[in-house]
């Protein structure tokens, strides 16, 4: 079988730039790039352990790639690799355990391997061979080369590495390590190269990305942090059209940023702050460093600066000792301060941690009922905050065609469906002649409905 890799990514955005940067690798050293369900002679399996349903889906994929040739190199990396390579290497099949350190040996190391279950031929190591470092001394974030193809609208850009906060609930420090910010000059060189190959969004993503800037302390002072970050990419990229920042703690919202939104249209009006649980006392064992009041607070102080700023979170369900008072407090706190969207998740019990050895731990259905309570506000929410930019005209970015008439607003003949986001993270529907291919066109539209998970709009 001539050179071929193929890749499968289980869990966050962030696992899935870093995929991409893997398989640029691969193809900068002439292998083929294929469908994970294609024969391959090289199989990664970027995985997931924030859950134990992660932890069981990335072995189900494992024995997949596996089996569809066992003579192919299957390389098992990311969380779960890093958190428990004696499980994964129990897997038959497995060629290579690689953790979240050394990922820029990985071609290297496949091709030091001479085929399969290789490892055996390793008297001293039986089994798959192991490359899984202490990542706690890890003090430097790992280069990956980016990869650019063209037809693409939206990009990550990873700008740092690791979390050093340690939530009571949380496996991500013990497997990504502590925190890394990559240099600046790399971040614009990648966003500058994206750009130019026609990507019209890029998103500034890591694993505790408002924490950019936290290990590089010049003098008793903290060298630079998102904000200024943020500023210098809108100032030395100006050809680029949209730029929006992932995830930010709720605490460690530079000040800088609404003023930043403000001044640069480029940058999106949209945050995502995660909230965990809106109760006091789940909050404490949570180890979150604010209270419900004091995320409401950043909340609201965010919106009376940033006029259409749209505010998401993350919310937990099911962390141990959660009663009902506890849940109906997350509830309210969610429903009053009338949030644009939520990511509901049931607490899941991961070894090493904290509250994996809390008592009391909510019963499977009573998670499952409080995140469908959860997920029917979400819903309400997003149609709410949409309700009220209705009439209005914003930018939309069209990124895809919609399948069939799922979205059609009008229904009108010789016309396709597309759908994109405004920059408050609005999904919006429109019409475009057939015949017209849309993607990456930053079109002004008019909002004039609701469909029903979309907003419906008119191309001015």
């Amino acid at each position: 079988m001539s050179k071929s890799v193929a890749a499968h990514t289980l869990g966050c955005k962030v696992n899935q730039h870093e995929t991409e940067s893997l398989l640029e690798m691969f193809r900068r050293r002439g292998y083929e790039v294929v469908d994970f369900d294609s024969p391959a002679s090289v199989y990664i399996i970027n995985t997931c352990t924030v859950t134990h349903l992660g932890d069981r889906k990335s072995r189900q994929v494992i024995r997949q790639a596996a089996k569809r040739n066992p003579e192919a190199k299957v390389v098992v990396t990311g969380c779960y690799a890093q958190r428990a390579p004696e499980e994964i290497a129990g897997i038959p099949g497995v060629s290579l355990i690689l953790g979240n350190r050394g990922r820029d040996q990985l071609v290297d190391l496949v091709e030091g391997i001479s085929g399969g279950d290789s490892g055996k031929e390793d008297a001293l190591t039986p089994g798959p061979r192991r490359v899984v470092s202490d990542i706690s001394r890890c003090r430097e974030f790992e280069e990956l080369p980016f990869a650019l193809e063209r037809g693409r609208t939206r990009a990550m850009v990873k700008v740092q590495e690791g979390c050093s906060q340690f939530c009571s609930y949380c496996i991500v420090p013990y497997t990504r390590g502590p925190v890394r910010s990559r240099r600046e000059e790399e971040i614009i060189r990648e966003i500058a190269a994206l750009v130019e190959n026609g990507y019209r969004e890029v998103v500034l993503t890591g694993i505790h990305t408002s924490a950019y800037g936290q290990d590089r302390i010049v003098d008793g002072k903290r060298e630079a942090d998102l904000a200024t970050l943020v500023e210098d990419i809108l100032l030395q990229v100006p050809d680029l059209p949209r730029l929006r920042i992932s995830s930010v703690e709720p605490v460690e919202v530079p000040d800088a940023i609404p003023d930043l939104m403000n001044r640069h249209p480029t940058f999106c009006r949209h945050l995502h702050l995660p909230l965990q649980s809106g109760d006091d006392r789940v909050l404490k064992m949570m180890r979150r460093p604010y209270t419900s009041s004091q995320y409401a607070a950043v909340v609201e102080g965010l919106r009376r600066r940033v006029e259409g700023l749209a505010v998401t979170a993350d919310i937990m369900v099911g962390f141990p000792g959660e009663t009902d008072q506890n849940f109906e407090n997350s509830y309210r706190l969610v429903r009053d301060l009338g949030l644009s969207d939520l990511h509901v998740f049931k607490y899941s019990p991961r070894p090493g941690t904290p509250a994996a050895a809390l008592s009391d731990q909510v019963p499977p259905p009573v998670k499952e009922e409080r995140s469908k309570a959860l997920l029917e506000l979400a819903g309400r929410l997003r149609r709410d905050f949409a309700r009220g930019f209705l009439g209005t005209t914003r930018g939309v970015l069209i990124e895809q065609q919609v399948p069939g008439k799922k979205q059609r607003p009008t229904g009108g003949s010789g016309t396709a469906v597309w759908e994109g986001y405004t920059d408050n993270y609005l999904r919006v529907a429109v019409e475009v002649p057939g015949g017209e291919d849309a993607r990456g066109r930053l079109a002004r539209v008019k909002l004039t409905g609701l469909g029903w998970d979309m907003v419906l709009g008119e191309i001015i």
